[in-house]
């Protein structure tokens, strides 16, 4: 501990003793806490014991104190508890009966603080921190502390209750790691008492009627077959699996949701995987539990590795049933049979799906989820259904508009027409499922099917803007996928087919009267012309049509989100050679008008930083493609551009402002483009002559005093591009400075007197034409490699402090003045 601070703990923790002065917040408590945790990592926790016995005062006297703040006592409990974590410490800490003042009847255990959630929540964590070793677990014991954390686990306060669960679990693996003689024997009946008391408790859990000991029974054999991985969990499990097998034998299965994870626990478990009896068990599971809860556990079965082949046979074929309900459901559905349906469990599943609109909707999303989390999978079930899936989503998605026909005869698919009609949960989760299938292939009648379905949505006016969104995401999903013929560079006739009806309903989207509907059609835009631009029947579709005109005209749109996709877009198209132009055979090869001042005066001018950030990044990729504009006078362009940006109160456009800058000097100094920012070597310096061109450019264009403003930029980020594009400059110009160092010195001192100027905060005033020379031996004299690395250290680094962290506390209780007190 150092020196300063240990001077100031003794009169914090006077003030934390005392009931009479203002309580320190949470925060501040839990740095305090922190700092402790750090000093007991780093040594002894008996030595700061005995260098600070004022924290020996301060856990003596808390428990004594009436009307003391919960929130102290709580921190002192948790304190208590990282300082006895060590043994030698406990010992100490035993031999004045301090911890059973803390953790016994004597303590709060028994008094009216117990009534406050964060005393209890303190007096687990302060036992979980303690119980470390084999002289805890006799301290417990002695204590009788185990039927208070037991009786924790029904407490009101979900986060005291789930802290008592893990504490019970860790106790258990306590209990039964390191014993003096040997490893645990190979029955409960030879573990040790503490261990088998847990164990009994588990036991008589697992047989209440009450499902709420059911679950707190199941969460601590969950954590406990997580976390302990040693021989003895075999013994565990082969006690415990039939009152596990017992509980599916109910009806309704008790905790469905805990057994589910406690399953799951255990088939993941390492150590019992030479135990092929866990199988049956969730084999009996999977057949047992409702749909609602086989499906987790069927997805979970079927995300292992070792999985038995039987197993994820029996565990796919349950992930599928809802939907091959709902094929059968249909008449006609697309698409090949192919998703089992047995007698078994068709009728649990039909009667899950009709119960309430609740169910089917939570059980069909559920599922739909499931199959996208396990498509992209290397170990998914192989063959994988792809046609049948396919179809099943296309068919959930009819069912949803109401364009699906209720097989004759089906109670099941008029009900699922009421249930399902305009349900957008199902509807987005459907339209994921099926973007997420796009990364296989399809029969072509069927990828037909998933075009027109996709179509059907974009159009439909009861489309809301997030099923929007996800139809358009979907759809830009499944154009690549779109099957073209062998050897063909173009679009294939049904997919141009598409793009002729897709790109009018893309038109009324653009001006639909809610703005996340005209953001979502601007995003698309922005995404297809960049995979699809190349392709001449795309180019010709979108030319023809009035989308490009309305991407413009969104620019001046009242929304700035939509204002800023509407510079995305614009500045995409326009680098894809795709401008605005007026529609119809009337204005062949018409005259563009430039989009330029256009972009310029929404940097300039636009009220909202999402489109000036838009408008900066275009520029950038602008400057980095070669765009036209930008090649008639790339000096005149970086100029405008950089003038806008440095006047800019948001500091990201000022940020890609210098981002533009280095792409700048990497074209001036020849460089091929922007290198990897996490690349190990530094560049190849330029040559030297390219090096006088490259400087003389970025004075003329007013780079460098942008750089040298942003260098003391108060917004740090902006600081720290400025630093690392004035490294770059200085190492790139090295070769070239040392034949100018010969030369005599330059006048550096207009330069110097505006940075100190700039560095204290006056930014007014001009730099003045700038030689590169005296750039140069600017740059030398500075220590730009010791300002990044104070640029990379947090902001309250120095507020961070222990000392400052003490400062504080005291202040707060008025012992420190104010002039004393770090108040940040």
């Amino acid at each position: 501990m150092d020196p300063e601070c240990a001077q100031l703990l003794p009169a914090l923790c006077a003030a934390l003793a005392d009931p009479r002065q203002p309580v320190a917040d949470d925060t501040c408590l839990e740095k305090l806490l922190d700092w402790f945790k750090t000093l007991t990592e780093a040594g002894s926790s008996l030595q700061l014991l005995q260098d600070s016995p004022c924290l020996v005062e301060l856990l003596l006297q808390v428990p004594k104190a009436p009307g003391l703040s919960p929130r102290v006592l709580a921190f002192s409990l948790r304190l208590a508890g990282l300082l006895a974590a060590q043994e030698d410490c406990f010992q100490f800490l035993q031999q004045g009966e301090l911890l059973p003042g803390l953790f016994g009847e004597a303590g709060p255990l028994g008094g009216a603080a117990w009534t406050a959630p964060t005393v209890r929540s303190g007096w687990i964590q302060g036992l979980r921190s303690l119980a470390q070793h084999p002289s805890a677990l006799h301290f417990l014991a002695h204590l009788g502390a185990l039927d208070a954390v037991v009786s924790l686990q029904g407490d009101s306060s979900l986060f005291v209750a789930s802290a008592a669960g893990q504490l019970l679990a860790h106790l258990l693996g306590l209990s039964l790691r390191g014993q003096a003689e040997g490893p645990p024997g190979p029955q409960v009946c030879d573990w040790p008492a503490s261990a088998q008391r847990i164990v009994g408790h588990i036991e008589e859990s697992l047989c209440s009627p009450a499902a709420p000991q059911v679950t707190q029974a199941l969460n601590v054999l969950t954590t406990t077959f997580g976390h302990c991985h040693q021989l003895w969990t075999q013994v565990l499990w082969a006690r415990l699996s039939p009152l596990a097998a017992c509980l599916l034998e109910k009806d309704p299965v008790p905790a469905a949701h805990s057994l589910v994870d406690l399953l799951l626990s255990v088939a993941r478990s390492p150590a019992l995987s030479s135990d092929r009896s866990r199988w049956e068990t969730v084999a009996q599971a999977l057949g047992r539990l409702s749909p609602a809860h086989a499906g987790p556990l069927a997805l979970g079965l079927l995300t292992l590795q070792d999985c038995p082949q039987a197993l994820s046979a029996q565990a796919f074929a349950v992930l599928l049933q809802p939907l091959a309900c709902v094929l059968k459901a249909a008449t006609q559905a697309p698409g090949p049979p192919g998703l089992p349906a047995g007698p078994e469990g068709d009728p649990a599943v039909a009667d899950a799906l009709l119960s309430s609109r609740s169910a089917c909707v939570g059980l069909l999303c559920q599922t739909l989820a499931h199959l996208e989390l396990l498509q992209p999978l290397p170990q998914r079930p192989a063959p994988w259904p792809q046609a049948p899936l396919l179809g099943a989503a296309v068919t959930v998605l009819r069912f949803c508009n109401g364009s699906a026909v209720p097989a004759s005869g089906s109670d099941v698919g008029g009900r699922l027409c009421a249930i399902l009609a305009g349900c957008v949960r199902v509807q987005r989760a459907a339209l994921g499922f099926l973007g997420a299938l796009s990364a296989d292939t399809g029969p072509p009648e069927l990828v037909t099917q998933v075009f027109a379905v996709l179509l059907d949505y974009l159009q439909s006016p009861d489309s809301s803007p997030t099923v929007l969104k996800k139809a358009f995401q979907a759809t830009l999903r499944w154009l690549p996928s779109a099957p073209m013929p062998p050897g063909c560079c173009d679009l294939d006739p049904p997919t141009q087919l598409f793009l002729r009806e897709l790109l009018p309903v893309l038109q009324r989207r653009l001006c639909s009267p809610c703005w996340e509907v005209r953001d979502s059609g601007l995003e698309f835009l922005t995404q297809v012309v960049g995979r699809w631009a190349g392709q001449a029947g795309f180019r010709h579709a979108l030319l023809a049509s009035e989308v490009p005109q309305l991407a413009q005209q969104l620019l001046q749109d009242p929304e700035s989100y939509v204002r800023a996709s509407a510079v995305t877009a614009v500045g995409q198209l326009s680098s894809r050679g795709l401008p605005a132009t007026p529609a119809g055979p009337e204005h062949p090869g018409g005259p563009q008008k430039s989009l330029l001042p256009e972009l310029l005066h929404v940097l300039a001018a636009d009220s909202e930083g999402f489109p000036r950030r838009a408008a900066m990044q275009v520029f950038t990729q602008w400057l980095r493609d070669g765009h036209a504009e930008v090649a008639e006078d790339t000096e005149r362009f970086v100029a405008r551009v950089l003038r806008a940006a440095s006047r800019d109160l948001d500091w990201e456009v000022r940020a890609q402002g210098l981002e533009l800058a280095r792409v700048f000097l990497e074209q001036t100094l020849g460089q091929p483009g922007s290198r990897c920012p996490y690349a190990v070597a530094a560049p190849e310096a330029a040559a030297p002559g390219r090096v006088a061109q490259a400087l003389r450019a970025a004075c003329r264009v007013q780079l460098v005093e942008f750089a040298f403003r942003a260098l003391f930029d108060y917004d740090r980020p902006v600081a720290q591009k400025s630093c690392d594009l004035l490294l770059f400059l200085r190492d790139q110009a090295a070769p070239w400075d040392s034949l100018q160092e010969a030369g005599g010195s330059p006048d550096v001192a207009s330069v110097e007197a505006a940075l100190q100027r700039w560095r204290a905060g006056e930014q007014g005033q001009p730099l003045g034409p700038l030689e590169p020379e005296a750039v140069l031996a600017v740059l030398r004299s500075m220590d730009l490699e010791g300002l990044r690395g104070a640029l990379a250290e947090s902001s309250d680094h120095a507020e961070r402090n222990p000392q400052s962290l003490l400062q504080d506390m005291l202040a707060t209780v008025g012992i420190l003045g104010d002039s004393e007190a770090d108040c940040y």
